[in-house]
Parts: C-alpha cells; sequence; structure tokens
C-alpha cells in the first residue's frame, strides 16, 4: 500500500487522533517515539563518547528528553541542554520531570569532538526562522554526527526550505509517515538517512486525515503497470505519436519516441514536417515516420491511426505560432480518448499567453493532459504561483488551474492532478542533469499512457522510472542510454521485483 505524506498540520490531528482513539495516548506515543530513537543511536553510534541531546519546549523536546533517559540507562554518557523548558501541563514537562539528568543551558552547549548529537529542539511544524543561539549551536556541530527527531531543527516540514539556518543530520529519525519536507530540497539533503519508526498510530487514524499526497514509489500504481494479453497486438498495446522539430532539432523527438517505445507502446510514429524528414529517416528504424506539416495532416493521421498519446513540445520552436497549432489541434481532438504530453518549448511557446491552453483542458471530455516544466519553465506558465514557497502546493494550485497533471522536475520532482492527488518522488539523482533526459522522461509517460495507464499514474510511474533507471546505470549517463536502462527497470516490475525504493 501505498503511504501518505503527511503535512505538518495534517500530523498534529494524527496525533491528536490517535491519543484520543488509542490505544496510546500522548504521553505513550511520546514514550515510542522516544524508544525508536534511542534504538537507533543504540545500533547505530554504540561506541560514541558522549551524546548531547538538545531540547526545545515542545513535544520535539519531549521526545528528547525520552531519548536521554533511555540512552543513560543504557549506559551511555549523555549531556541535556535546553534551549527553553516545556510548558507545566504538556506531555513534554512529563517527560522532562522523568529525565534524571539535569539539564543545561544551551548557549553552554560545547560539544567534544567525537562527541554524538540528538537534535530534538523543533519538530516539523516549525514555521519561523530559528533563534541566533540555536544557529550558533548548529555551528558547533558541524564535523559532528547529528540524529534528528522528526525533522532537521530549522527545516519546514512543508516545504523543506530552511529558516535561517539549519542542522545538516547523517540520521532523521521521524514517525508514523514521511512529511513533505523530508522529501523536497533542500530539506531531503538535510536530513541525511530517512529512517520511518511506528509508534502507534494506526492507517485508520492516518486515513481520517484526509491525506492524498504520497511517496511515489510502485507501491502508489505498481497494480495500475500495463500487462500483456496473450492475444496483444501491436496497435492494443498502444499507439503513440511524436512531433518532431525542424531538420536541425530532431534528435529531442526522436529520444522521446524511443523511450515510448521502450516504456511498452506498441507503435511509436513521429510526426515530422517535410524538410526533417530526410534527418528523420536517417536514424529511425522501428519508429514510424510520417509527414505532418499542416493541422489537416494531423487530423488524417488521427482519423486513420487513433494514437493513444502523444508528446508534443521537444524540438519544437517557441513561437507563438506553435501554441496556437496545439490549441487548434485540441480543439480538432475534442472527445478524443488520448492523453497528451506537453513539454519543453511547447510550455515556453504557451508561456505568452496560456489561457487558451487551459480553457481548452477545461472543455467537456477534453483529452488528458500532462504539462511537464523545470522550475524555469514552471515560472513563465504560471509566474503568480511560482513564488509559492511549498513546491507541493504550486503544483497543486498549476494542476486545478490548468486541469492538467503537473510534473513539476527536479531532484524532488512533485506530480499534482487537478483532484488534489499528489506524489512526490524520493528518488531523484543529479544524474539526470543531462540534455535530453527530459524528452525521455515525456516518451516514458506517452508510452505507459498508450497502454492505458491513467494519466496521473503514468506520471508518476514514468518520473520513478527515469530517476531509477539513472540510478542503475550510473556515472556517464547521457539521455540515449535512459530508455533501455528504463525498459530494464521495468522489465523487473513486470516480473514482480520492485527492488529497493530510494
Amino acid at each position: 500500500m501505498a503511504q501518505q505524506i503527511l503535512t505538518p498540520g495534517e500530523m498534529a490531528t494524527a496525533d491528536r487522533l490517535a491519543a484520543e482513539t488509542g490505544p496510546f495516548g500522548g504521553p505513550a506515543l511520546m514514550a515510542n517515539a522516544g524508544a525508536a530513537v534511542a534504538a537507533e543511536v543504540l545500533k547505530r553510534y554504540p561506541a560514541a563518547p558522549a551524546v548531547h541531546v538538545l531540547c526545545g519546549p515542545g513535544n520535539n523536546g519531549g521526545d528528547g528528553y525520552v531519548v536521554a533517559r533511555l540512552l543513560a540507562e543504557a549506559g551511555m554518557r549523555v549531556a541535556v541542554w535546553v534551549a527553553a523548558r516545556p510548558k507545566r501541563g504538556t506531555d513534554a514537562f512529563a517527560a522532562a520531570r522523568r529525565c534524571p539528568l539535569e539539564p543545561r543551558p544551551l548557549k553552554a552547549f560545547e560539544p567534544e569532538p567525537g562527541s554524538l548529537v540528538v537534535d530534538a529542539v523543533f519538530g516539523a511544524g516549525l514555521a519561523r526562522p530559528l533563534s541566533a543561539a540555536i544557529r550558533e549551536a548548529i555551528g558547533k556541530c558541524r564535523g559532528l554526527p547529528v540524529v534528528a527527531i522528526d525533522l532537521p531543527s530549522g527545516v519546514s516540514g512543508l516545504t523543506g526550505q530552511v529558516l535561517g539556518g539549519a542542522f545538516s543530520a547523517e540520521l532523521t529519525v521521524t514517525f508514523a509517515r514521511l512529511k513533505p519536507g523530508h522529501l523536497l530540497e533542500p530539506g531531503r539533503t538535510f536530513c541525511g538517512e530517512l529512517f520511518l519508526a511506528d509508534i502507534g498510530i494506526g492507517d485508520s487514524v492516518i486515513a481520517a486525515t484526509g491525506a492524498n499526497c504520497f511517496r511515489n514509489g510502485p507501491a502508489l500504481w505498481l497494480d495500475r503497470l500495463p500487462r500483456l494479453a496473450a492475444d496483444t497486438h501491436k496497435y492494443r498495446r498502444g499507439h503513440v505519436a511524436v512531433f518532431s522539430g525542424g531538420p536541425s532539432a530532431t534528435g529531442a523527438a526522436r529520444l522521446s519516441a524511443m523511450a515510448a517505445a521502450r516504456a511498452g507502446a506498441g507503435a511509436v510514429t513521429m510526426l515530422s514536417p517535410a524538410d526533417a524528414l530526410a534527418a528523420n529517416a536517417a536514424h529511425l528504424t522501428s519508429i514510424i515516420l510520417r509527414e505532418a506539416g499542416s493541422l489537416e495532416d494531423v487530423a488524417d493521421f488521427f482519423a486513420e491511426r487513433k494514437p493513444a498519446a502523444l508528446v508534443f513540445g521537444p524540438g519544437l520552436a517557441t513561437k507563438a505560432k506553435v501554441a496556437r497549432f496545439a490549441v487548434d489541434m485540441l480543439a480538432q481532438l475534442a472527445h478524443a480518448p488520448c492523453t497528451i504530453v506537453f513539454d519543453a518549448s511547447a510550455l515556453t511557446a504557451f508561456a505568452r499567453d496560456p489561457g487558451p491552453l487551459f480553457a481548452a483542458a477545461h472543455r467537456e471530455r477534453a483529452p488528458g493532459i500532462v504539462l511537464t516544466p523545470h522550475d524555469g519553465e514552471f515560472a513563465r506558465l504560471f509566474p503568480d504561483l511560482a513564488t509559492e514557497p511549498s513546491k507541493l502546493e504550486r503544483a497543486r494550485a498549476a494542476a486545478r488551474r490548468a486541469n492538467a497533471i503537473v510534473l513539476c522536475k527536479g531532484p524532488d520532482s512533485v506530480i499534482a492532478a487537478p483532484d488534489g492527488r499528489a506524489a512526490i518522488n524520493g528518488n531523484g539523482t543529479p544524474l539526470l542533469a543531462t540534455a535530453g533526459s527530459g524528452d525521455v522522461l515525456s516518451g516514458l509517460i506517452a508510452g505507459l499512457a498508450a497502454q492505458g495507464m491513467p494519466p496521473f499514474e503514468a506520471a508518476c510511474a514514468a518520473a520513478w522510472v527515469h530517476a531509477e533507471a539513472a540510478h542503475e546505470f550510473g556515472f556517464g549517463l547521457i539521455a540515449e542510454d535512459l530508455p533501455l536502462a528504463a525498459a530494464t527497470v521495468l522489465r523487473r516490475l513486470h516480473h514482480g521485483i520492485s527492488g529497493q525504493e530510494r
């Protein structure tokens, strides 16, 4: 089952509901959380000469007091440092009273070389910059291993942004479910290794929060991955059409076309302007080549071949006429059961006036649309949304406005649907920072959608497979390597071996 990602607000609701419905109340949940952290410290750092636990005034600090007590009982040398004392009557206050170690003021914190630091100052709910005293303590931890409780203090659990400074953790132990800040950059980097601990908050409690964001991975979409029936023929496997650029810009479309084929599409056709036919013909073998220089040519092709998915954008010009052509094509394809992936140059062309695209997408029975912008393209298409600090929320807002699946690319890609569903990719890699990798991603989406995968699931699956393929290939990867590497990942998934999710 796919795991939800909870915003800090949703996690607070889950904590409250869990405490109200049992079997664990608030103090027991805090004890379970502290025990989970202490167990990881004892397992991973048994030889640490000293452990410094930095506690804040809230529940995160309460977890820290539990950790300090359990580590001291296990025979470790432990010191507790406090930024502020917990309020009387709270669960954190009770945990502090049970801890036999005398807290010291954080301003006096001076860790010795080789010691371990447990960051229990603030959790995922932090929404304001850290104080100067805490930032000074962070500076003293450079070069030391840090275990963060819930989220490194200073990282926003909602956006992943750093609020004036943050601990850089070697390990982050969080509870029940991940938060957006664990996967969105730069929070993902500051977290180090993530360990998700079960502290007794049941799935029914999580479901009651209404959370509809998920960690992207096979558990989210594996049951929708296309399967081959015994009587399958090439057109039943799905037909993808890819629009080619002019004679000097054909490579991007060929990358998309090959990716669509490697994703399992039974037939892929390159729709090429007349002056690029020779360039494309010199490079294509299994990909069908067809001249399509006008809207009439495209309409004839659709009437004849009825492709299930299109890729429009890689290698095209960024001129306004490209956007007009796309809008006219959408009108021609009204009621057609297909998915259209808009990428690259098409997104920049629409930036001058995206209104007609969005209006076409909102028409009744419009084709399914997937937009795949990187940060620059997103800012051009949705300039008023680009300043929203949460990548998750700006993707959701863009999906609602465009009535499309929006895949905001990056090391922390976010996929959002108009109905509010979203997924955050956790296996991104800088290996994908190479020319043409985005064209391959578009082809993977189209190839999966052509085989009947719904657009949201197709975009999620393609994003995960795309990054997993890069991990498996490793250093030296170029875009031409990705389609075959992606086929290897898909082959493993089809054989029922999903591998370890990153």
